[in-house]
C-alpha cells in the first residue's frame, strides 16, 4: 500500500535530490497559484516558511480551487480567494495542516483520524482518513478528496496534493456548505427556485434536514412555488440543534408556520411527517458558520393546502 500511495507521484527510480525549497517555496514552484494567493491573503505565509517546524500540509490544486468556486456560483479560484475574507481563508487552510511531519506510510499507520491545526470549538477539527485504497480524505461536509501525488518533499515537512479543497466545519453558511456537496443540488435547486437562499445564508442559527438528491427523486413533483417554499421551510427549526440536543418524541416546530415534526429515538434516528413513511438522519452535526445541517434520506411532507 505505501508503495502504491508513494508511486502517485511518479517513478522513484532516479536518485533522489537534495531538497531545499520551504513547504511554500515548493508549492510556488510546482504551480499551486490559487494556493499559494490563498496563503498570502490568510497571513500563514511565515508559518508555512519556517525552517523550525516539521509539517504535513494537503495541497489542492488550482483545478481544485476552480472546482469549490464554480459550486459556490464564482468563476474561478482567483474569484474565490477573493470572495473569502482572510480569516475563512486562515480556517481553510489550517485544516489542509496537520502539525508534524507525515509521509504516506505515517498517514497509512495512523488510524482513521488526524488532528488538524484548525481549532474549532476549541478543540483540533480532525479529517477522517480511508487508506484502504490509496489515502482518502473525508472533510467535515462529508465530501471526500483523493491524494494524487504524495510525499512531495520539503525541507520543512512534507505536502500531499489533493484534488479537492477540503471544507472544515463552521466556515461556510448553510447554502453554501449544501452548495459544496454535490449531494444536495436538488436541495439547493429548490432553495433557488423558492428564493430562500437570502435566508438560509443569514445570521440564524439554524438546524437543517437535508433530502439528499436521492430523496429528492423520489418526492412528490408538480407542486407550486408556494407549496414547495412550504415544504422546504418544514425541514428548517429556528436554533441551532445538534445531535446531542435532540428532544426525542416531542413535537418540534418547523419554520413553516404551524407544522411540526417528530424526532423519534430509533436507530439510525428517523423523523416523522404527515406521512406514513418516517425520514431515517443518515448523518449528523455537519457544521455551519450559521448552523447545522442533519442529513436524511426523505423529503419530509407537512400537510399541504
Amino acid at each position: 500500500m505505501v508503495t502504491a500511495v508513494t508511486a502517485c507521484g511518479g517513478s522513484n527510480d532516479h536518485k533522489p535530490t537534495a531538497v531545499t525549497g520551504t513547504i511554500l517555496q515548493e508549492a510556488q514552484s510546482k504551480g499551486f497559484n490559487a494556493l499559494a494567493a490563498a496563503v498570502e491573503k490568510a497571513g500563514l505565509s511565515n508559518t508555512l516558511n519556517n525552517t523550525s517546524a516539521q509539517l504535513t500540509v494537503f495541497a489542492p490544486t488550482d483545478q481544485a480551487f476552480n472546482e469549490l468556486a464554480t459550486k459556490l456560483g464564482l468563476t474561478n479560484g482567483t474569484a474565490l480567494v477573493n470572495a473569502l475574507t482572510s480569516q475563512q481563508l486562515q480556517s481553510i487552510l489550517t485544516y489542509h495542516v496537520l502539525g508534524s511531519k507525515k509521509t504516506a506510510a505515517d498517514l497509512i499507520a495512523g488510524g482513521s483520524s488526524q488532528a488538524t491545526q484548525y481549532v474549532y470549538n476549541s478543540t483540533n477539527a480532525t479529517l477522517k482518513l480511508t487508506t484502504t485504497s490509496g489515502v482518502k480524505i473525508t472533510d467535515a461536509i462529508l465530501t471526500d478528496a483523493m491524494v494524487t501525488t504524495a510525499d512531495v518533499a520539503a525541507s520543512n515537512g512534507v505536502i500531499h496534493v489533493v484534488d479537492k479543497v477540503l471544507v472544515p466545519p463552521g466556515v461556510l453558511n448553510i447554502v453554501q456548505t449544501a452548495q459544496a456537496n454535490p449531494i444536495f443540488s436538488s436541495l439547493v435547486n429548490a432553495v433557488v427556485a423558492t428564493n430562500l437562499q437570502g435566508t438560509l445564508s443569514g445570521a440564524g442559527p439554524f438546524t437543517v434536514f437535508a433530502p439528499t438528491n436521492t430523496a429528492f427523486a423520489a418526492a412528490p413533483t408538480g407542486l407550486s412555488t408556494a407549496q414547495l417554499t412550504t415544504v422546504l421551510t418544514y425541514h428548517v427549526l429556528a436554533g441551532q440543534v445538534l445531535s446531542n440536543g435532540i428532544p426525542f418524541g416531542t413535537k418540534i416546530n418547523t419554520v413553516a408556520t404551524g407544522k411540526t415534526i417528530t424526532i423519534n429515538s430509533t436507530n439510525p434516528p428517523s423523523i416523522t411527517d404527515s406521512t406514513v413513511v418516517a425520514a431515517k438522519i443518515v448523518a449528523v452535526d455537519v457544521r455551519a458558520s450559521n448552523g447545522v445541517i442533519h442529513v436524511i434520506d426523505k423529503v419530509l411532507i407537512p400537510t399541504l393546502p
